[in-house]
Protein backbone atom coordinates (compact mmCIF):
# COMPACT_ATOMS: atom_id res chain seq x y z
CA UNK A 1 0.00 0.00 0.00
CA UNK A 2 1.23 3.61 -0.83
CA UNK A 3 1.02 6.86 0.60
CA UNK A 4 1.51 9.00 -2.48
CA UNK A 5 -0.43 8.73 -5.70
CA UNK A 6 0.05 10.64 -8.91
CA UNK A 7 -2.34 8.14 -10.96
CA UNK A 8 -5.99 9.39 -11.91
CA UNK A 9 -8.06 6.66 -13.54
CA UNK A 10 -10.60 8.37 -15.74
CA UNK A 11 -8.32 9.31 -18.60
CA UNK A 12 -4.60 9.33 -19.79
CA UNK A 13 -2.59 10.98 -17.52
CA UNK A 14 0.03 13.90 -17.67
CA UNK A 15 3.32 13.56 -20.02
CA UNK A 16 6.07 14.18 -18.10
CA UNK A 17 8.66 15.96 -20.59
CA UNK A 18 12.53 16.20 -20.81
CA UNK A 19 14.34 17.59 -18.38
CA UNK A 20 15.50 20.49 -20.42
CA UNK A 21 14.89 24.24 -18.70
CA UNK A 22 11.93 26.06 -18.97
CA UNK A 23 13.44 29.13 -20.23
CA UNK A 24 10.32 31.65 -20.51
CA UNK A 25 5.87 31.08 -20.95
CA UNK A 26 6.44 30.54 -24.46
CA UNK A 27 3.80 31.49 -26.58
CA UNK A 28 4.48 29.34 -29.76
CA UNK A 29 3.93 26.09 -27.81
CA UNK A 30 1.78 23.83 -30.04
CA UNK A 31 -0.28 20.44 -29.60
CA UNK A 32 -4.21 19.67 -29.40
CA UNK A 33 -4.15 18.48 -26.15
CA UNK A 34 -2.49 19.45 -22.36
CA UNK A 35 1.47 19.19 -21.76
CA UNK A 36 3.61 19.38 -19.16
CA UNK A 37 7.41 19.52 -18.30
CA UNK A 38 9.06 19.83 -15.23
CA UNK A 39 12.02 22.03 -15.00
CA UNK A 40 14.41 21.24 -11.65
CA UNK A 41 15.69 24.49 -11.16
CA UNK A 42 15.53 26.07 -7.67
CA UNK A 43 16.14 29.36 -8.58
CA UNK A 44 14.08 32.14 -10.54
CA UNK A 45 16.23 33.38 -12.87
CA UNK A 46 16.00 31.09 -16.05
CA UNK A 47 12.41 33.06 -16.07
CA UNK A 48 11.01 36.13 -16.70
CA UNK A 49 9.04 37.45 -14.10
CA UNK A 50 10.83 35.09 -11.55
CA UNK A 51 11.59 37.98 -9.25
CA UNK A 52 8.17 38.13 -8.15
CA UNK A 53 6.71 40.22 -10.99
CA UNK A 54 4.84 38.96 -13.99
CA UNK A 55 3.75 40.69 -17.64
CA UNK A 56 1.08 43.71 -16.84
CA UNK A 57 -2.46 41.85 -16.77
CA UNK A 58 -3.69 44.74 -19.00
CA UNK A 59 -7.49 44.18 -17.69
CA UNK A 60 -9.01 46.49 -20.26
CA UNK A 61 -10.49 47.63 -17.15
CA UNK A 62 -9.60 50.28 -14.80
CA UNK A 63 -9.04 49.96 -10.81
CA UNK A 64 -10.23 52.78 -8.65
CA UNK A 65 -7.77 54.74 -7.05
CA UNK A 66 -6.67 53.69 -3.70
CA UNK A 67 -6.94 49.88 -4.01
CA UNK A 68 -4.29 47.29 -5.19
CA UNK A 69 -3.73 46.89 -9.00
CA UNK A 70 -3.77 42.98 -9.93
CA UNK A 71 -0.05 43.58 -10.87
CA UNK A 72 1.33 46.12 -8.13
CA UNK A 73 4.31 45.64 -6.00
CA UNK A 74 2.09 44.44 -3.00
CA UNK A 75 0.76 41.14 -5.36
CA UNK A 76 4.43 40.74 -6.97
CA UNK A 77 5.48 40.99 -2.60
CA UNK A 78 3.19 38.45 -1.85
CA UNK A 79 4.42 36.34 -4.69
CA UNK A 80 7.89 36.59 -3.58
CA UNK A 81 6.81 34.64 -0.42
CA UNK A 82 5.63 31.93 -1.66
CA UNK A 83 8.87 30.46 -2.86
CA UNK A 84 10.70 30.05 -6.07
CA UNK A 85 10.22 25.78 -6.38
CA UNK A 86 10.48 24.01 -9.86
CA UNK A 87 8.51 25.04 -12.92
CA UNK A 88 6.52 22.17 -13.83
CA UNK A 89 5.06 23.39 -17.69
CA UNK A 90 1.79 23.00 -19.20
CA UNK A 91 0.07 23.81 -22.62
CA UNK A 92 -3.49 23.81 -22.79
CA UNK A 93 -5.37 24.38 -26.17
CA UNK A 94 -9.72 25.61 -25.68
CA UNK A 95 -11.33 24.40 -29.33
CA UNK A 96 -14.71 24.08 -30.82
CA UNK A 97 -15.57 20.18 -31.57
CA UNK A 98 -17.53 16.81 -31.34
CA UNK A 99 -17.83 15.06 -27.96
CA UNK A 100 -19.42 11.79 -27.56
CA UNK A 101 -21.28 11.82 -24.33
CA UNK A 102 -22.14 7.70 -24.45
CA UNK A 103 -24.33 7.41 -27.18
CA UNK A 104 -24.67 11.05 -27.89
CA UNK A 105 -22.82 13.68 -30.20
CA UNK A 106 -22.63 16.91 -29.51
CA UNK A 107 -20.69 19.82 -31.22
CA UNK A 108 -19.26 21.98 -28.22
CA UNK A 109 -15.79 23.68 -26.71
CA UNK A 110 -13.43 21.75 -24.76
CA UNK A 111 -10.01 21.40 -23.48
CA UNK A 112 -7.90 19.42 -26.16
CA UNK A 113 -11.12 17.71 -27.56
CA UNK A 114 -11.50 15.91 -24.36
CA UNK A 115 -13.73 15.65 -21.99
CA UNK A 116 -12.88 16.61 -18.82
CA UNK A 117 -9.96 18.04 -19.99
CA UNK A 118 -7.00 16.18 -19.13
CA UNK A 119 -5.68 16.21 -15.43
CA UNK A 120 -2.48 18.71 -14.45
CA UNK A 121 -1.34 17.52 -11.38
CA UNK A 122 1.72 19.34 -9.63
CA UNK A 123 3.43 18.91 -5.99
CA UNK A 124 2.78 21.83 -3.20
CA UNK A 125 6.05 23.96 -3.53
CA UNK A 126 6.11 23.76 -7.20
CA UNK A 127 5.48 26.40 -10.04
CA UNK A 128 2.82 26.21 -12.71
CA UNK A 129 3.54 28.12 -15.99
CA UNK A 130 0.68 27.03 -18.21
CA UNK A 131 -0.22 28.58 -22.04
CA UNK A 132 -3.34 28.79 -22.80
CA UNK A 133 -3.92 28.67 -26.86
CA UNK A 134 -7.26 30.57 -27.66
CA UNK A 135 -8.97 28.18 -30.74
CA UNK A 136 -12.93 29.45 -29.89
CA UNK A 137 -15.04 31.97 -31.74
CA UNK A 138 -15.24 34.21 -28.49
CA UNK A 139 -12.67 35.30 -25.92
CA UNK A 140 -11.55 33.31 -22.63
CA UNK A 141 -10.06 33.39 -19.61
CA UNK A 142 -8.73 30.43 -17.64
CA UNK A 143 -10.05 30.64 -13.47
CA UNK A 144 -7.70 27.83 -11.03
CA UNK A 145 -10.78 27.32 -8.83
CA UNK A 146 -9.52 26.63 -5.21
CA UNK A 147 -5.74 28.07 -5.45
CA UNK A 148 -4.34 30.86 -4.12
CA UNK A 149 -2.73 32.26 -7.12
CA UNK A 150 -1.20 35.84 -7.40
CA UNK A 151 -3.65 38.24 -8.73
CA UNK A 152 -2.91 38.73 -12.19
CA UNK A 153 -2.97 35.19 -12.74
CA UNK A 154 -6.57 34.96 -11.12
CA UNK A 155 -7.98 34.55 -15.08
CA UNK A 156 -11.18 37.18 -14.44
CA UNK A 157 -11.63 39.42 -17.67
CA UNK A 158 -12.46 43.18 -17.29
CA UNK A 159 -10.81 42.80 -13.56
CA UNK A 160 -7.62 41.14 -13.87
CA UNK A 161 -6.40 40.50 -16.87
CA UNK A 162 -8.11 41.12 -20.30
CA UNK A 163 -9.68 38.47 -22.13
CA UNK A 164 -7.62 36.22 -24.27
CA UNK A 165 -8.95 36.99 -27.87
CA UNK A 166 -10.13 34.24 -30.90
CA UNK A 167 -6.67 33.12 -32.39
CA UNK A 168 -4.20 34.35 -29.44
CA UNK A 169 -2.32 32.93 -26.64
CA UNK A 170 -1.71 33.74 -22.53
CA UNK A 171 1.14 32.68 -20.36
CA UNK A 172 -0.16 32.18 -16.62
CA UNK A 173 2.72 31.66 -14.12
CA UNK A 174 2.55 31.48 -10.55
CA UNK A 175 3.55 29.87 -7.30
CA UNK A 176 1.33 26.83 -5.92
CA UNK A 177 1.97 26.18 -1.96
CA UNK A 178 -1.31 24.30 -1.00
CA UNK A 179 -2.18 21.06 -1.87
CA UNK A 180 -5.92 19.39 -2.61
CA UNK A 181 -8.17 18.82 -4.93
CA UNK A 182 -8.90 21.77 -7.39
CA UNK A 183 -10.12 22.05 -10.95
CA UNK A 184 -9.80 24.63 -13.81
CA UNK A 185 -11.93 26.49 -15.93
CA UNK A 186 -13.20 29.67 -18.09
CA UNK A 187 -14.63 32.84 -16.06
CA UNK A 188 -15.92 34.49 -18.96
CA UNK A 189 -20.06 34.81 -19.79
CA UNK A 190 -21.27 30.71 -20.06
CA UNK A 191 -18.79 29.22 -21.45
CA UNK A 192 -18.19 26.83 -18.08
CA UNK A 193 -21.70 25.26 -19.18
CA UNK A 194 -19.72 23.52 -21.63
CA UNK A 195 -17.04 20.70 -21.98
CA UNK A 196 -14.33 23.77 -20.83
CA UNK A 197 -12.99 21.94 -17.66
CA UNK A 198 -10.27 20.04 -16.49
CA UNK A 199 -9.19 18.79 -13.03
CA UNK A 200 -5.80 20.22 -11.41
CA UNK A 201 -4.37 17.71 -8.77
CA UNK A 202 -1.81 19.74 -5.95
CA UNK A 203 -0.35 16.50 -4.43
CA UNK A 204 1.19 16.64 -0.69
CA UNK A 205 4.73 16.01 -0.65
CA UNK A 206 4.21 14.54 2.75
CA UNK A 207 0.97 12.62 2.32
CA UNK A 208 -0.63 11.62 5.70
CA UNK A 209 -3.06 9.37 3.70
CA UNK A 210 -2.70 5.49 2.89
CA UNK A 211 -4.39 4.18 -0.31
CA UNK A 212 -3.85 1.46 -2.72
CA UNK A 213 -5.70 3.34 -6.27
CA UNK A 214 -7.10 6.54 -7.08
CA UNK A 215 -9.86 8.05 -9.46
CA UNK A 216 -10.82 11.18 -10.38
CA UNK A 217 -14.65 11.89 -10.05
CA UNK A 218 -15.85 14.67 -12.33
CA UNK A 219 -19.82 15.66 -12.34
CA UNK A 220 -21.70 17.52 -15.06
CA UNK A 221 -24.80 18.57 -16.45
CA UNK A 222 -25.07 19.13 -19.99
CA UNK A 223 -27.24 20.77 -21.77
CA UNK A 224 -25.03 22.52 -24.82
CA UNK A 225 -25.70 20.85 -28.87
CA UNK A 226 -28.69 19.23 -27.27
CA UNK A 227 -31.18 19.75 -29.92
CA UNK A 228 -30.32 23.12 -30.58
CA UNK A 229 -30.12 23.93 -27.41
CA UNK A 230 -26.67 26.58 -25.78
CA UNK A 231 -26.17 27.70 -22.41
CA UNK A 232 -27.01 31.60 -24.12
CA UNK A 233 -30.36 30.32 -25.53
CA UNK A 234 -31.10 28.86 -21.64
CA UNK A 235 -30.30 31.62 -20.17
CA UNK A 236 -32.33 34.33 -22.66
CA UNK A 237 -35.13 31.56 -21.79
CA UNK A 238 -34.76 32.38 -18.04
CA UNK A 239 -35.16 35.95 -18.48
CA UNK A 240 -38.23 35.81 -20.34
CA UNK A 241 -37.27 35.50 -23.16
CA UNK A 242 -35.42 38.79 -23.61
CA UNK A 243 -31.88 38.61 -24.64
CA UNK A 244 -29.96 40.67 -21.49
CA UNK A 245 -26.89 38.80 -22.56
CA UNK A 246 -24.48 37.07 -20.13
CA UNK A 247 -22.77 40.06 -17.02
CA UNK A 248 -19.57 38.67 -18.62
CA UNK A 249 -16.51 40.18 -16.78
CA UNK A 250 -15.14 41.36 -20.03
CA UNK A 251 -18.89 42.20 -21.35
CA UNK A 252 -17.34 45.10 -22.92
CA UNK A 253 -14.47 43.34 -24.80
CA UNK A 254 -16.64 40.61 -25.93
CA UNK A 255 -19.24 43.39 -27.48
CA UNK A 256 -16.10 44.71 -29.28
CA UNK A 257 -15.46 41.60 -30.83
CA UNK A 258 -19.25 40.82 -31.27
CA UNK A 259 -18.81 44.06 -33.88
CA UNK A 260 -15.42 42.76 -35.21
CA UNK A 261 -17.10 39.18 -36.26
CA UNK A 262 -15.03 38.10 -33.11
CA UNK A 263 -17.37 36.03 -31.78
CA UNK A 264 -19.75 38.07 -29.03
CA UNK A 265 -22.04 37.08 -26.27
CA UNK A 266 -23.39 33.76 -28.32
CA UNK A 267 -21.65 30.87 -29.88
CA UNK A 268 -21.30 30.92 -33.61
CA UNK A 269 -19.58 26.82 -33.89
CA UNK A 270 -18.17 27.80 -37.09
CA UNK A 271 -21.82 28.22 -38.37
CA UNK A 272 -25.22 30.27 -37.67
CA UNK A 273 -26.09 30.36 -34.58
CA UNK A 274 -28.70 27.62 -34.05
CA UNK A 275 -32.07 27.35 -32.71
CA UNK A 276 -32.92 28.18 -29.21
CA UNK A 277 -34.64 24.05 -28.76
CA UNK A 278 -37.20 23.36 -26.79
CA UNK A 279 -37.84 24.45 -22.93
CA UNK A 280 -34.95 23.98 -20.66
CA UNK A 281 -37.23 25.97 -17.77
CA UNK A 282 -37.50 23.26 -14.92
CA UNK A 283 -40.62 23.31 -12.84
CA UNK A 284 -41.12 21.64 -9.72
CA UNK A 285 -37.75 20.34 -8.82
CA UNK A 286 -38.12 19.96 -4.77
CA UNK A 287 -35.27 18.62 -2.21
CA UNK A 288 -35.36 19.14 1.37
CA UNK A 289 -31.20 19.31 1.60
CA UNK A 290 -31.20 21.91 -0.79
CA UNK A 291 -34.29 23.95 1.59
CA UNK A 292 -37.06 23.36 -1.17
CA UNK A 293 -36.34 24.46 -4.46
CA UNK A 294 -33.38 22.85 -6.68
CA UNK A 295 -32.61 24.45 -9.72
CA UNK A 296 -34.28 26.02 -12.46
CA UNK A 297 -32.62 24.63 -15.54
CA UNK A 298 -33.56 21.02 -17.65
CA UNK A 299 -29.97 20.14 -18.51
CA UNK A 300 -31.16 16.84 -20.58
CA UNK A 301 -27.75 15.13 -19.51
CA UNK A 302 -25.68 14.34 -16.26
CA UNK A 303 -22.12 12.88 -16.67
CA UNK A 304 -19.46 11.04 -14.52
CA UNK A 305 -16.27 11.91 -16.27
CA UNK A 306 -17.54 12.80 -19.32
CA UNK A 307 -20.12 9.69 -20.21
CA UNK A 308 -24.03 9.37 -19.84
CA UNK A 309 -25.49 6.84 -17.24
CA UNK A 310 -26.21 4.32 -21.24
CA UNK A 311 -22.22 4.34 -21.60
CA UNK A 312 -20.48 4.67 -18.26
CA UNK A 313 -17.22 4.57 -16.92
CA UNK A 314 -15.56 1.76 -15.32
CA UNK A 315 -13.58 1.88 -12.88
CA UNK A 316 -11.49 -1.12 -12.22
CA UNK A 317 -9.92 -2.03 -8.95
CA UNK A 318 -9.38 -5.30 -6.79
CA UNK A 319 -11.72 -6.35 -3.96
CA UNK A 320 -9.88 -5.06 -0.49
CA UNK A 321 -8.53 -2.00 -2.17
CA UNK A 322 -8.53 1.27 -0.57
CA UNK A 323 -9.26 3.77 -3.03
CA UNK A 324 -9.21 7.32 -2.61
CA UNK A 325 -12.12 9.56 -4.68
CA UNK A 326 -11.82 12.81 -5.76
CA UNK A 327 -14.86 14.24 -6.69
CA UNK A 328 -15.39 17.12 -8.22
CA UNK A 329 -18.64 19.09 -9.03
CA UNK A 330 -17.82 20.77 -12.22
CA UNK A 331 -21.95 21.29 -12.83
CA UNK A 332 -23.90 24.76 -13.96
CA UNK A 333 -26.90 24.85 -11.69
CA UNK A 334 -26.83 21.42 -10.26
CA UNK A 335 -26.23 19.68 -6.94
CA UNK A 336 -25.00 15.97 -6.67
CA UNK A 337 -25.84 13.32 -4.23
CA UNK A 338 -23.21 10.23 -4.38
CA UNK A 339 -23.40 7.11 -3.31
CA UNK A 340 -21.27 4.12 -4.01
CA UNK A 341 -23.60 1.06 -3.76
CA UNK A 342 -22.87 -0.74 -1.11
CA UNK A 343 -20.12 0.89 0.01
CA UNK A 344 -19.64 3.19 2.66
CA UNK A 345 -17.31 6.36 2.30
CA UNK A 346 -14.88 7.95 4.60
CA UNK A 347 -14.54 11.88 4.51
CA UNK A 348 -10.59 13.23 4.27
CA UNK A 349 -10.99 16.58 2.49
CA UNK A 350 -13.44 18.92 1.55
CA UNK A 351 -12.14 21.77 -1.17
CA UNK A 352 -9.09 20.57 -0.91
CA UNK A 353 -8.37 20.91 2.94
CA UNK A 354 -8.88 17.57 5.66
CA UNK A 355 -11.00 18.04 7.79
CA UNK A 356 -11.95 15.37 10.40
CA UNK A 357 -12.70 12.01 8.81
CA UNK A 358 -16.31 10.69 8.77
CA UNK A 359 -18.03 7.86 7.71
CA UNK A 360 -21.02 8.51 5.32
CA UNK A 361 -23.61 6.54 2.96
CA UNK A 362 -23.68 9.86 0.65
CA UNK A 363 -22.55 13.19 0.23
CA UNK A 364 -24.64 16.52 -1.18
CA UNK A 365 -22.20 18.35 -3.22
CA UNK A 366 -22.98 21.59 -4.48
CA UNK A 367 -21.46 23.36 -8.03
CA UNK A 368 -17.53 23.59 -7.66
CA UNK A 369 -17.46 22.22 -4.44
CA UNK A 370 -14.72 19.02 -3.79
CA UNK A 371 -14.97 15.87 -1.54
CA UNK A 372 -12.26 13.45 -0.93
CA UNK A 373 -13.02 10.26 0.15
CA UNK A 374 -11.16 6.67 1.43
CA UNK A 375 -13.26 3.56 -0.10
CA UNK A 376 -12.22 -0.05 0.52
CA UNK A 377 -13.63 -1.92 -2.45
CA UNK A 378 -16.04 -5.07 -2.49
CA UNK A 379 -16.29 -7.47 -4.68
CA UNK A 380 -18.42 -7.42 -8.08
CA UNK A 381 -19.88 -4.78 -9.85
CA UNK A 382 -21.44 -1.79 -7.30
CA UNK A 383 -23.08 1.28 -9.38
CA UNK A 384 -21.32 5.23 -8.79
CA UNK A 385 -24.49 6.77 -8.48
CA UNK A 386 -24.99 10.57 -9.27
CA UNK A 387 -28.21 11.97 -8.70
CA UNK A 388 -29.29 15.26 -9.72
CA UNK A 389 -30.57 16.27 -6.54
CA UNK A 390 -34.28 17.45 -7.04
CA UNK A 391 -34.23 17.26 -10.73
CA UNK A 392 -35.18 13.43 -11.14
CA UNK A 393 -32.57 12.70 -13.31
CA UNK A 394 -28.77 10.64 -12.84
CA UNK A 395 -25.45 9.89 -14.01
CA UNK A 396 -23.69 6.93 -13.36
CA UNK A 397 -20.30 5.35 -13.22
CA UNK A 398 -19.03 1.74 -12.31
CA UNK A 399 -16.72 0.06 -10.02
CA UNK A 400 -15.41 -3.46 -11.10
CA UNK A 401 -13.74 -5.94 -9.13
CA UNK A 402 -15.10 -8.97 -10.05
CA UNK A 403 -17.20 -10.75 -12.61
CA UNK A 404 -20.78 -10.15 -12.49
CA UNK A 405 -23.64 -8.79 -14.53
CA UNK A 406 -23.73 -4.18 -13.99
CA UNK A 407 -26.57 -2.31 -12.77
CA UNK A 408 -28.67 -0.55 -15.46
CA UNK A 409 -28.49 3.60 -15.76
CA UNK A 410 -31.85 3.87 -13.33
CA UNK A 411 -29.56 2.77 -10.47
CA UNK A 412 -30.39 3.72 -6.63
CA UNK A 413 -28.64 2.35 -4.40
CA UNK A 414 -29.76 2.76 -0.82
CA UNK A 415 -26.95 4.42 0.25
CA UNK A 416 -28.40 7.33 -1.21
CA UNK A 417 -31.00 7.32 1.23
CA UNK A 418 -29.05 6.38 4.22
CA UNK A 419 -27.26 8.93 5.83
CA UNK A 420 -26.42 12.11 3.82
CA UNK A 421 -23.14 14.37 5.07
CA UNK A 422 -23.25 17.88 3.54
CA UNK A 423 -20.46 20.49 3.91
CA UNK A 424 -21.51 22.28 7.72
CA UNK A 425 -21.52 18.84 9.21
CA UNK A 426 -17.65 19.15 9.28
CA UNK A 427 -14.83 19.93 11.43
CA UNK A 428 -11.47 20.75 10.10
CA UNK A 429 -8.69 18.99 10.69
CA UNK A 430 -6.65 20.30 13.41
CA UNK A 431 -3.36 20.40 10.69
CA UNK A 432 -5.50 23.62 9.21
CA UNK A 433 -7.31 25.09 11.70
CA UNK A 434 -6.75 28.85 12.20
CA UNK A 435 -6.08 30.44 16.03
CA UNK A 436 -9.48 31.85 16.82
CA UNK A 437 -9.93 35.89 16.73
CA UNK A 438 -12.51 38.29 16.44
CA UNK A 439 -12.76 39.90 13.04
CA UNK A 440 -11.24 43.13 12.50
CA UNK A 441 -13.77 43.96 9.43
CA UNK A 442 -16.87 42.50 8.45
CA UNK A 443 -18.51 42.48 5.17
CA UNK A 444 -22.22 41.55 4.73
CA UNK A 445 -23.52 40.38 1.74
CA UNK A 446 -27.26 39.85 1.40
CA UNK A 447 -28.18 37.52 -1.95
CA UNK A 448 -31.54 38.73 -3.17
CA UNK A 449 -33.44 38.64 -6.23
CA UNK A 450 -36.65 36.18 -7.79
CA UNK A 451 -36.77 33.50 -10.11
CA UNK A 452 -39.77 35.43 -11.78
CA UNK A 453 -37.60 38.15 -12.77
CA UNK A 454 -33.89 36.42 -12.46
CA UNK A 455 -32.86 39.38 -10.83
CA UNK A 456 -30.26 37.56 -8.86
CA UNK A 457 -27.71 40.36 -7.05
CA UNK A 458 -26.17 40.85 -4.01
CA UNK A 459 -27.39 43.67 -1.51
CA UNK A 460 -29.90 44.62 -4.54
CA UNK A 461 -26.91 45.39 -6.67
CA UNK A 462 -26.45 43.73 -10.07
CA UNK A 463 -22.56 43.19 -10.66
CA UNK A 464 -21.28 45.98 -12.28
CA UNK A 465 -16.81 45.80 -12.36
CA UNK A 466 -16.06 48.86 -10.46
CA UNK A 467 -17.89 47.73 -7.35
CA UNK A 468 -15.63 47.26 -4.32
CA UNK A 469 -16.07 45.45 -0.85
CA UNK A 470 -12.24 47.00 0.50
CA UNK A 471 -10.21 45.40 2.97
CA UNK A 472 -6.44 45.65 4.28
CA UNK A 473 -3.55 43.26 4.45
CA UNK A 474 -3.35 41.31 7.59
CA UNK A 475 -7.03 41.93 8.40
CA UNK A 476 -9.17 39.12 9.48
CA UNK A 477 -12.30 39.53 7.64
CA UNK A 478 -15.91 38.03 8.22
CA UNK A 479 -18.61 37.37 5.40
CA UNK A 480 -21.89 37.43 6.96
CA UNK A 481 -24.25 35.91 3.96
CA UNK A 482 -27.52 36.29 4.49
CA UNK A 483 -29.88 34.33 1.81
CA UNK A 484 -32.98 36.61 1.12
CA UNK A 485 -33.89 34.59 -1.73
CA UNK A 486 -36.14 31.36 -2.69
CA UNK A 487 -33.30 29.45 -4.15
CA UNK A 488 -30.33 28.08 -2.40
CA UNK A 489 -26.48 29.51 -3.52
CA UNK A 490 -22.83 27.71 -3.66
CA UNK A 491 -20.96 31.08 -2.57
CA UNK A 492 -17.51 30.99 -4.03
CA UNK A 493 -14.58 33.62 -3.10
CA UNK A 494 -11.23 33.55 -4.90
CA UNK A 495 -7.82 33.68 -3.84
CA UNK A 496 -8.90 32.84 -0.36
CA UNK A 497 -9.84 29.66 1.98
CA UNK A 498 -12.24 30.88 4.80
CA UNK A 499 -13.58 28.79 7.59
CA UNK A 500 -17.39 28.22 8.33
CA UNK A 501 -18.13 29.19 11.93
CA UNK A 502 -17.81 26.63 15.35
CA UNK A 503 -14.74 25.02 13.91
CA UNK A 504 -16.17 24.13 10.62
CA UNK A 505 -14.54 23.07 7.40
CA UNK A 506 -11.71 25.46 5.81
CA UNK A 507 -13.84 25.87 2.29
CA UNK A 508 -13.65 28.51 -1.13
CA UNK A 509 -16.77 27.57 -1.42
CA UNK A 510 -20.15 27.10 0.72
CA UNK A 511 -23.70 26.59 0.20
CA UNK A 512 -26.28 29.27 1.50
CA UNK A 513 -29.31 27.68 1.57
CA UNK A 514 -32.70 30.21 1.93
CA UNK A 515 -33.29 32.18 4.20
CA UNK A 516 -30.34 31.18 6.39
CA UNK A 517 -26.86 32.92 7.69
CA UNK A 518 -23.52 31.63 7.38
CA UNK A 519 -20.50 33.49 8.42
CA UNK A 520 -17.10 32.60 7.08
CA UNK A 521 -13.93 33.95 8.07
CA UNK A 522 -11.05 34.13 6.09
CA UNK A 523 -7.09 36.20 6.57
CA UNK A 524 -6.34 38.89 3.78
CA UNK A 525 -3.15 37.50 3.07
CA UNK A 526 -3.36 37.58 -0.68
CA UNK A 527 -3.24 41.60 -2.37
CA UNK A 528 -5.31 42.17 -4.91
CA UNK A 529 -8.99 42.48 -6.43
CA UNK A 530 -11.18 39.44 -5.40
CA UNK A 531 -14.14 37.99 -7.01
CA UNK A 532 -17.20 36.52 -4.63
CA UNK A 533 -19.90 35.33 -6.53
CA UNK A 534 -22.68 32.20 -6.94
CA UNK A 535 -21.27 29.08 -8.69
CA UNK A 536 -24.71 28.75 -10.55
CA UNK A 537 -23.47 30.10 -13.44
CA UNK A 538 -27.00 31.56 -14.47
CA UNK A 539 -27.71 33.13 -11.27
CA UNK A 540 -23.52 34.85 -11.27
CA UNK A 541 -23.98 35.88 -15.23
CA UNK A 542 -27.27 37.28 -14.10
CA UNK A 543 -25.74 40.13 -11.41
CA UNK A 544 -25.09 37.87 -8.28
CA UNK A 545 -21.45 38.71 -8.03
CA UNK A 546 -18.99 41.06 -6.91
CA UNK A 547 -15.66 41.72 -5.94
CA UNK A 548 -13.77 42.17 -2.82
CA UNK A 549 -10.53 44.90 -3.25
CA UNK A 550 -7.39 45.42 -0.81
CA UNK A 551 -6.99 48.89 0.18
CA UNK A 552 -3.40 50.48 -1.07
CA UNK A 553 -1.33 51.27 2.45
Amino acid sequence: MRTHSRRALFGAGIAVAGSGLLSGCATGTTGSGLHSGMDGMNGMNAMKGMNGTAPSPDTGGHTPSGYVSPDGPEVAEAERRRGAGPVRRFSLKATECRLDLGGRTVHTWAFGDELPGRQMRVTAGERIALTLHNRLPQPTTLHWHGLTVRNDMDGVPGVTQRSIRPGASFDYLFAVTTPGTHWVHPHSGLQLDRGLYAPLIVDDPREPLSYDDEWIVLLDDWVDGVDGSTPESVLKELHGGVDRGPMAHGSTEMAHDDAKGGGGSHPRHGRSRPADGPSRILKGARSRLLGHDAGDVDHPYHLVNGRTSRDPRTFRAKPGDRIRIRFINAGSETAYRVALGDHRMTVTHTDGFPVEHAETDALLIGMAERYDVIVTAGDGVFPLTVLAEGKGRSALGLLRTGSGEAPGPSARPRNLYGRILTADRFRAAESVRSVSRRPDRTLEMTLTGTMEKYDWAINGSPYTPDQRYPVEAGERVRIIFRNHTRMWHPMHLHGHTFELSNGGARKDTTILLPGRRVEVDFHADNPGLWMVHCHNIYHSESGMMTIIGYRKK
